[in-house]
């Protein structure tokens, strides 16, 4: 880091450079993030293709008093290294560091919190009719990428905000969507000159005249307004907006800084609800991250000179297996189709979608309707599979429950990133699965123990015929050997892998091994433990841990999960309604809070989920009981 960088501290300090030193700035910045994240891992390719949006919006308006909000987090590192926290910003994504997204806590300029994309607009209009109320003057602008403008809810927001003809800026930074090349001048030229105040005051005083004319003038007004509309349609790729009561301006070269400054002051001078759609490059300014942006959406350190990642692939991710064993269930099962929200590449569907492509439907930014299209697919006889991140799950918990679960549908939701997901801190752990799923009637849930259980659950879900979870974490398997023909499971049935008399511990998913292994520290301390992978949250092995509870004495549960309604709420619940309070149950898992970013295994150390942790924790148990 050298030169301008070294004298920005904060946004009013850049207001005093030239354009010239705003796009040396721009490139500065840009060597610092590539930088960093080559050291730490994080969101690349979209902070990269951000930088000039985010000079210009800083230039042209006064952070914190007119609100910028983020829509995600991933184009937002520009943003954090020019409002104060460029000496922090090698601390990013590490435990106790600066958040990888807006984080309010973090600083006055971060106005709204958003790991999950398509609640920019909302929260903009949310906060321009909070300024009008209390007869506020400052600006709000909300940043989009055009991906997360398939959500339901970005358009949701923007219907509401023509309607209310709120104040607001939307600008789309736009760096998939394809736009004809004999558009863009036309449409640029254009928008340039109904930006003009000039323009806009002729225009409307062009439309009073009209309407005095007696008898014709009305007649007249139509004519010229679906002249208007007509010409719209034509040339400028912006109707769609316009219908929804937005000013459409651009596209724009998202990545001229001096194009995008003039476009905003322009802008800001307007009234009512505007979008400004610029064109950006993903990855822009390091070579491999334009190349492979995918690839460069969320990267691990890696090596600036060759692109490449330095972690070892020895043992293949849940993701992966999970990816390889849906291919080969499909195989066999004409039936079986998947689905995934955005998320191809990341849900481990990419080699399916090449080799099964009219059996893969990728429905964009919406988990809603992900959910109810794979309800339709099952009522129509096929067997959907629900790729989807933990975290992402949540926002479809009543189409889950309406329609799904309620109509008895056999929809499998491979549920990816349950638990501590680590970096992404959190709006990205996924500790609240078990808990909100638990409460559905009719419906399975499962999670595995290692990488050859996930298939056994797969093929289990994809039989059953009712609506099932098969829920797993992110990250390597264990690296056990596995099974070439994949058996099915039991329903509700757990599995003992080691007896004992002095209490039974019931872990679930990925804390099975570390139990394991926890029980065999405490053996050598005199205490005998039995070990259960349960791997069924719902329904639970009824049987086996009536038998525990009456043998033992003591239950102690395991799960990455909060503990409020997870596996050790279920295992109380079910011992009371056994007649079975009297024995002793401590839960071991997640706190009633938001867990802060970090690697994994640094939180699940401090959160007492390892071995030693959850021996620990057991030893001081059992000696508060006797």
């Amino acid at each position: 880091m050298a030169g301008i960088l070294e004298e920005i501290n904060e946004p009013q300090d850049i207001k005093k450079l030239n354009m010239l030193q705003l796009n040396q700035l721009a490139e500065e910045i840009r060597a610092f993030i590539i930088e960093t994240i080559a050291r730490t891992g994080g969101h690349l390719a979209s902070s990269l293709g951000a930088v000039e949006i985010t000079l210009a919006l800083h230039y042209i308006f006064d952070s914190p008093r007119d609100k910028i909000i983020w829509d995600v987090g991933h184009q937002t590192y520009a943003h954090k290294i020019i409002t104060g926290r460029r000496d922090k910003f090698k601390s990013i994504r590490q435990y106790g560091g600066l958040s990888g997204f807006p984080k309010r806590a973090e600083s006055p300029h971060d106005i709204f919190e958003t790991g999950h994309s398509s609640t920019s607009i909302s929260a903009a209009l949310g906060m321009a009719k909070s300024r009008d109320l209390r007869n506020g003057k400052e600006h709000i602008i909300a940043v989009i990428g055009d991906g997360a403008l398939t959500a339901g809810l970005a358009f949701e927001a923007m219907n509401n905000a023509g309607h209310l003809k709120e104040n607001i800026i939307v600008v789309l930074n736009d760096n998939e969507m394809s736009i004809a090349r004999n558009v863009g001048a036309i449409a640029s030229y254009l928008s340039r000159i109904r930006m003009d105040p000039h323009f806009i005051k002729v225009r409307d005083d062009l439309r009073w005249l009209l309407k005095q004319i007696p008898a014709i003038g009305e007649k007249m007004l139509k004519v010229a307004r679906n002249i208007e509309e007509h010409l719209t349609y034509m040339m400028v790729p912006g109707v769609i907006f316009e219908a929804l009561g937005f000013t459409y301006l651009g596209p724009f070269d998202g990545h001229n800084i001096e194009l995008l400054c003039s476009i905003l002051k322009k802008a800001k001078d307007m009234a009512g609800p505007r979008l400004i759609h610029i064109l950006t490059r993903k990855g822009k300014g390091y070579q491999f991250a334009e190349d492979d942006a995918t690839r460069f959406h969320g990267v691990l350190p890696f090596d600036i000179e060759t692109g490449e990642s330095e972690e070892e692939k020895t043992i293949p991710t849940y993701t992966e297996m999970f990816g390889k064993t849906i291919i080969e269930l499909a195989r066999e099962n004409e039936k079986i189709v998947t689905i995934t929200a955005a998320m191809p590449d990341g849900t481990g569907l990419s080699e399916f979608s090449k080799i099964f492509p009219e059996r893969f439907f990728d429905v964009g930014i919406a988990e809603q309707h992900a959910v109810t299209f794979a309800g339709g697919l099952a009522a129509g006889g096929l067997r959907p599979v629900v790729a989807i991140y933990s975290t992402f799950l949540q926002r479809a918990f009543d189409q889950i429950l309406h329609d799904v679960c309620m109509q008895k549908l056999p929809v499998v939701f491979a549920v990816d990133r349950g638990g501590i997901v680590g970096e992404d801190g959190e709006t990205h752990q996924g500790i609240f699965d078990l808990s909100f799923l638990r409460i559905l009637p009719n419906l399975i849930i499962m999670s595995p123990k290692d990488e050859n259980e996930l298939r056994q659950m797969l093929k289990t879900a994809i039989e059953h015929p009712t609506p099932s979870v098969v829920r797993y974490s992110r990250g390597r398997g264990v690296g056990i050997p596995i099974d070439k023909k994949i058996e099915k499971i039991e329903i509700g049935k757990a599995e003992m892998l080691r007896d004992g008399t002095d209490l039974a511990i019931l872990a679930i998913g990925n804390m099975v091994y570390p139990s394991r292994l926890a029980a065999e520290n405490l053996h050598a301390l005199g205490i005998n433990s039995a070990v259960v992978n349960m791997r069924f949250l719902k329904p639970l092995d009824e049987n086996l841990i009536e038998d525990l509870a009456r043998r033992c004495g003591r239950i102690v549960t395991v799960e990455e999960n909060v503990i409020s309604g997870g596996l050790g709420s279920a295992v109380l619940e079910m011992l009371m309604s056994k007649g079975l309070s009297g024995a002793v149950i401590h839960s071991i898992g997640l706190p009633d809070r938001f867990i802060e970013h970090g690697s994994p295994s640094l939180l699940r150390e401090k959160l007492g989920l390892t071995s030693e942790g959850i021996a620990r924790t057991i030893q001081g148990v059992f000696k508060k009981v006797g």
